[in-house]
């Protein structure tokens, strides 16, 4: 009788792990929210194709709803392949503004450098200015410098020179012209030497001079 006991013993022992173990299960206890997310790395949100469009706040807009989805300016129109949005022909930036805001569906300048700068130095807006003797130049409202070179008459002598703070070459003697390698001035005639006396041509101050000769006065002797 006590060996009966003994055994009824044990199998009263080994059969609740039996039963513990078959009724606790994962279909008959879910995992917590907690869980799941973790065991699924990919989120699902609703999707909205060929219903709406979202914009990057995530607000929803209906089909041919206009709406600003937030990377562009420009407005855009809620279509079933998605939003389709304005592409306007935006005027050009002026190369020398200073200031630009994208604020609207084109990109506007709020400010142009009200100068001219030319040769490392800067003017102001039709201001005239002499960069050299040379050169008159004029700032003009488009921020570019338009500069007008002098073009010098051609100097009627043959030894013309240039003065400080002058463009075009001056004859400080007058007209004059070469007798040989004398310089005679012009409208007169002259005695270069014993024989001959030249004059420059009128208007031609770069031929040579016309000489003529004539009777040569002999060194008289003692």
């Amino acid at each position: 009788m006590a060996l009966h006991v003994h055994e009824a013993c044990i199998l009263l022992l080994v059969i609740p792990g039996l039963v513990t173990s078959a009724a606790i299960s994962h279909e008959d206890y879910p995992a917590d929210e907690g869980d799941q997310i973790s065991s699924n790395d990919n989120l699902i949100f609703d999707d909205y194709r060929g219903k709406g469009c979202v914009d990057d706040s995530g607000f929803v807009y209906k089909l041919g709803e206009r709406f600003f989805p937030g990377h562009s300016n420009c407005p855009c129109v809620c279509a079933l392949d998605g939003p389709v949005c304005d592409q306007p022909e935006c005027p050009k930036i002026h190369p020398k503004c200073t200031k630009v805001e994208h604020n609207g569906c084109c990109p506007e300048c709020k400010e142009v450098k009200n100068f001219c700068e030319y040769h490392g130095k800067n003017y102001k807006i039709l201001e005239e200015f002499k960069p050299s003797p040379c050169e008159w130049c004029r700032c003009e409202p488009s921020n570019e410098v338009h500069c007008v070179v002098a073009d010098c008459a051609v100097p009627e002598c043959v030894n013309p020179v240039y003065e400080p703070e002058q463009c075009c070459p001056v004859c400080k003697n007058g007209p004059n012209c070469f007798a040989g390698t004398t310089i005679i001035p012009a409208g007169i005639e002259v005695k270069v030497d014993e024989c001959n006396i030249c004059h420059c041509h009128n208007g031609d101050w770069w031929k040579p001079a016309q000489c003529s000769k004539r009777e040569c006065q002999g060194k008289q002797t003692v």
